[in-house]
């Protein structure tokens, strides 16, 4: 019999003892089924109820101290959110009215179409009720449409199933494939929001590019995002291995292979022995951005994103050369449009946007040798928190530009340039700026200057000159600063 652990089973104690009292046909299905027979710990919970489950789900807040939110007033549908334990737990309720093998049949998949009666549950002597299989189809390890309409009910199941396969690892029944690519089209009826939810949870597992790849196959990809759909075809310069959109998938999975998420099949441990990997690097991938997302989810976002602009940009030169000329700039303009309809947050648009305008210029500063100090201090400048990110995604970029063909003295000298840059970024973070040398009042009363443009100029040219080593003192500070007012037509103590 599955193990759950004490406390869960505390929670599904109390609650079972609010609805038996209240006389209520209460059963654990879906998501919390499949998880405990195969072994998963999960935090969600889903009960399905035979009375109103909007009212059931008060109720149960009420009395166990939780919070009520409403989901779907129509379908009646509500949860209820435990917030004493370390994590939250969610109890969501449903309704069914006859059975729950009539509710069961309703459902999306067989491996989601199982339930277990509550007071059976907590007496430790259940049975099963599974009328469609979903138990032999967990240990097939499938997922398999309930009945052919699934998707034509609920358009948001066809990214739903490619999700939950990504997520348990599971192979998707032939038959369920034939039913995605059939009602393929419906995902356009899907709301931004939803579509950037499954994304996100997509992007959020270590093989997302496979899975990627699949939906594109299947004729949901370009659908949800229709601009990709120009990309495939498009031819790119002989060192480039694949066409654009393959390209652009392809860079997904690089990335990963970069965060040491999964394999790549045209290289290995020797290839990311040579990258900046290190604890405070893996620690920026894992920071929250918003809701949902991370670095390291936007920055796969971003790979996929990265060259949307490519075929509006390309040109042939005289010599039958391919250019993709201003497709940077352009690409974060196209990506901030996608992310906008996916209905994705302005910080996280903000990054994915300089993310995609910014993807070439690790490459770009360094044209004659290593970049300067002064090149990197304003790059990080220019970048923000999408510097090592960006950093990153140009790794991934290379890889996938090659692909088998990769010249790994190439990408060994591409590795010690991104050394270089995050090298010398940590100096000027951590070494030469650890205290202002002077500030905009001392600047004011030295020079008889006001507050406006002129004085934040000065300020920001103070601190660039200090970040690359150039001045480290406060009289060093304000010799450069006399040096540059006189260059620009001002006298020490006024204006000309």
């Amino acid at each position: 019999m599955p193990v759950i652990n004490s406390r869960m089973v505390q929670l599904l104690n109390d609650l079972a003892a609010i609805l038996v009292q209240g006389k209520y046909q209460a059963n654990l299905v879906g998501g919390f089924v499949r998880d405990l027979l195969v072994g998963r710990e999960t935090s969600d919970i889903d009960i399905a109820v035979n009375r109103d489950a909007v009212e059931t789900a008060k109720g149960v807040a009420e009395a166990m101290s939780g919070r009520y939110v409403l989901l779907d007033r129509v379908n009646k549908v509500a949860r209820v959110v435990m917030t004493t334990w370390e994590h939250p737990v969610y109890l969501d309720f449903s309704t069914f009215a006859s059975s729950i093998e009539e509710d069961l049949s309703r459902r999306d998949f067989t491996i989601d179409a199982m339930a277990i009666d509550l007071r059976q549950f907590i007496s430790a002597s259940w049975t099963l009720i599974d009328p469609f299989k979903g138990k032999a189809d967990l240990r097939k390890r499938r997922v398999k449409a309930v009945a052919p309409l699934v998707f034509k009910d609920d358009p948001a199941r066809l990214l739903r199933a490619v999700r939950l396969a990504a997520e348990l690892g599971f192979t998707i029944d032939g038959q369920t494939k034939r039913l995605l690519k059939q009602y393929a089209e419906l995902v356009t009826l899907v709301s931004g929001e939803r579509q950037r939810e499954e994304l996100l949870k997509l992007c959020a597992l270590p093989v997302c590019g496979d899975y990627l790849r699949f939906l594109d196959e299947a004729g949901l990809l370009t659908r949800i995002i229709p601009d990709l759909e120009e990309l495939r075809g498009v031819e790119q310069p002989r060192e480039h291995y694949w066409d654009v959109l393959n390209h652009s998938l392809e860079t997904v999975i690089t990335v990963e292979f970069l965060l040491r998420e999964r394999q790549w099949e045209y290289g290995g441990d020797d290839l990311l022995r040579v990258i900046p990997w290190t604890e405070e690097v893996k620690q920026h991938f894992d920071e929250e951005v918003s809701g949902g997302s991370n670095h390291k989810i936007l920055l796969k976002i971003g790979a996929l994103l990265h060259d949307i602009a490519k075929p509006q940009m390309k040109t042939v030169d005289e010599n039958g050369r391919t250019r993709f000329i201003g497709h940077a700039k352009e690409g974060a303009v196209r990506a901030v449009g996608v992310l906008t309809k996916l209905r994705f947050s302005s910080r996280e648009i903000e990054l994915v946007k300089k993310l995609v305008c910014y993807h070439l210029r690790p490459v770009q500063m360094a044209n004659v040798g290593l970049p300067t100090n002064r090149a990197i201090y304003r790059y990080f400048r220019d970048t923000g928190d999408a510097g090592i990110d960006i950093l990153f995604l140009a790794l991934a970029d290379y890889l996938a530009a090659r692909g088998p063909n990769l010249d790994v003295e190439e990408w060994e000298q591409h590795n010690h340039l991104i050394n270089n840059i995050l090298k010398e970024h940590q100096n000027q973070e951590h070494e030469r700026l650890p205290r202002k040398l002077i500030d905009g009042h001392e600047l004011m009363e030295v020079f008889c200057l006001t507050s406006g443009p002129l004085l934040g100029k000065l300020l920001r040219l103070v601190h660039e000159a200090q970040a690359v080593g150039e001045i480290k003192t406060k009289d060093e500070a304000i010799i450069l600063v006399r040096s540059t007012l006189e260059k620009e037509g001002y006298k020490v103590g006024g204006q000309l």
